[in-house]
């Protein structure tokens, strides 16, 4: 079952009132739009956006409580500007993104983003998309392979393994999650030997992140739902990578010199060690907020 991260510091932090209009960017499973209806209704609307189709029909079944207060939206965060005209919203109150990849994709194994997978590589979260982790590993030079792998998942092995991956698939092509995870730990595992997470962990968030282009969409998104804020409107963003929060932070930064943004986090929030427990998955969560001011002349 996907437990829904800083849930409550995520809908406390959006300061929602009867009759709000929000966009949840990611909606995933659902489980903060199911709060954030019941702060809103009567009169509130909720956008909610996947690019993940079977996320969206986790989430209809999971709100069809709700019908008529919310629309679900098949497409890419990166979209917000179109998304938000087709539903003929003029501005709205407050936004959520709940960045990367969710519990239930990662427990689903034939979608290949699980290191135990023994499904085809795919890694897409839409489906539709034409780039997977099988072109990724099985047809980029090695020293593009390698690039992917630092750039995206900071990983200081990243030479040797893609080396590694060249060699493994001229012999043979690399076709599942675990055959990738298999060589991955061929090449780093004793590296890895007194460290907690998984050799291939960073890997895999690499090429994850590569083929849904989850660092360009976030950016893009970011600037455009800004400005979709009301005055006093608030953006909450959960990030779980180093990379992501960056950008966040960044943005925030830069539209609150330019007098967009008033930032209400000074630092991240994390979660409490008892939703770390509960929840292992969460333990990299960081939560930062930002509200819409008027903007300086």
């Amino acid at each position: 079952m996907h437990q829904s991260v800083l849930l409550n510091k995520a809908v406390s932090y959006l300061n929602l009132s009867k009759g709000a209009v929000v966009v949840d960017a990611t909606i995933g499973g659902g489980g903060h739009s199911e709060e954030i209806l019941k702060k809103i209704l009567p009169g509130g609307r909720l956008i909610g956006i996947d690019a993940d189709l079977e996320a969206l029909a986790i989430t209809r079944d999971r709100l069809k409580g709700f019908n008529g207060s919310f629309a679900l939206v098949n497409d890419n965060f990166r979209n917000i500007d179109r998304i938000l005209k087709i539903q003929n919203i003029k501005n709205i109150d407050a936004a959520l993104f709940d960045i990367g990849i969710s519990s239930y994709q990662m427990d689903d194994l034939s979608r290949g983003f699980s290191i135990r997978s023994d499904a085809s590589l795919d890694m897409r979260m839409d489906r539709n998309s034409d780039i997977t982790a099988y072109d990724v590993v099985n047809k980029y030079k090695e020293d593009k392979l390698s690039e992917i792998i630092e750039t995206f998942g900071q990983e200081r092995y990243h030479d040797r393994i893609a080396r590694f991956i060249k060699d493994a698939r001229q012999r043979k092509t690399i076709d599942s999650a675990q055959e990738l995870a298999a060589i991955v730990k061929r090449a780093v595992g004793y590296k890895y030997r007194n460290l907690k997470i998984d050799p291939a962990t960073r890997t895999f968030q690499a090429i994850r992140i590569f083929v849904n282009d989850e660092l360009g969409a976030l950016e893009e998104a970011l600037k455009s739902a800004i400005f979709w804020l009301k005055m006093g409107g608030r953006i909450v963003v959960i990030s779980f990578h180093s990379l992501e929060d960056r950008i966040v932070k960044n943005i925030f930064k830069g539209y609150s010199k330019l007098g967009v943004l008033k930032i209400i986090t000074k630092k991240p929030l994390i979660p409490e060690q008892e939703e770390v427990i509960n929840n292992p998955r969460s333990r990299s969560a960081k939560l930062r907020v930002a509200e819409r001011i008027e903007e300086q002349s």
